[in-house]
């Protein structure tokens, strides 16, 4: 999967790491895709609720090693 743009959002704690995702994705164009790094476990839940109600798509959220990695892309 091509990803246009990544943040790396590791160390910051909710909501910094959601915030930070949502000026990134507001500079995007429809169809690009973002895939943000964190180490807060409430991304997980954030990055879902946050694409259910702006309308862009979770692609992945998935752990590795303490990382939540979250696939996004715009609407």
């Amino acid at each position: 999967m091509d990803v246009d743009q990544e943040l790396d959002l590791k160390g910051m704690n909710c909501p910094l790491p959601l915030l930070k995702a949502k000026q990134a994705i507001s500079r995007m164009q429809s169809g690009q895709v973002i895939r943000v790094y964190a180490t807060d476990p409430g991304s997980v839940r954030d990055f879902a609720s946050f694409a259910n109600i702006s309308g862009h798509i979770l692609l992945a959220s998935e752990e590795e090693h303490g990382v939540y990695i979250h696939t996004l892309q715009h609407k």
